[in-house]
């Protein structure tokens, strides 16, 4: 079953190439060894089995005729056939960073990457933007947790301090 999950630290060679990690190149060799590369918004670069790509982005009649008439369809469109490449992995596990991609994601030759997995497919960033979405991921994830939290806490019939009915809540013992 593929994965697609962890994450390792590797390091681009000097032809722009990164190797993937054992565990990554195993989930590849499962579906094949075509995938389509693409920039993501948040820095990464996005490493997606061919097959599934096509699943993603296939093209309906309505989406041609919108993307027609409408600016942001057509930018849409445009960044992703801009950003978007097709590759293929070596047969030593090996992935090709084109050349116009590597100075935008900070994957330049000599420095180190990491290789996450994003459940449908692989995620490759700059040790440095993958620590700032990292701290974003836990903040937001805080966050969230407090809201809800709170939230919870809202609710009639919530236990909270004082209401006799909570954890360490010694009203009415002896």
């Amino acid at each position: 079953m593929v994965r697609f999950c962890g994450q390792d630290r590797c390091v681009i060679d000097a032809n722009g190439r990164l190797r993937l990690p054992p565990r990554q190149a195993a989930d590849f060799a499962q579906v094949g060894s075509a995938v389509m590369l693409h920039v993501l918004p948040e820095g990464a670069l996005g490493v997606y089995p061919a097959a599934l790509w096509e699943d993603l982005n296939g093209v309906d009649e309505a989406a041609v005729r919108r993307a027609l008439g409408d600016i942001v369809t057509r930018r849409l469109l445009r960044r992703l056939g801009a950003w978007t490449q097709p590759e293929t992995l070596s047969n030593q596990g090996r992935l090709t960073i084109p050349h116009a991609f590597r100075g935008v994601l900070g994957l330049v030759p000599g420095s180190e990457a990491v290789v996450t997995g994003c459940g449908i497919g692989l995620e490759i960033w700059s040790a440095a933007h993958w620590a700032a979405e990292s701290s974003l991921l836990f903040e937001h994830e805080e966050e969230r947790n407090r809201v809800l939290m709170e939230a919870a806490l809202r609710q009639p019939g919530a236990r909270g301090p004082g209401s006799g009915r909570g954890p360490g809540d010694t009203e009415g013992t002896v």
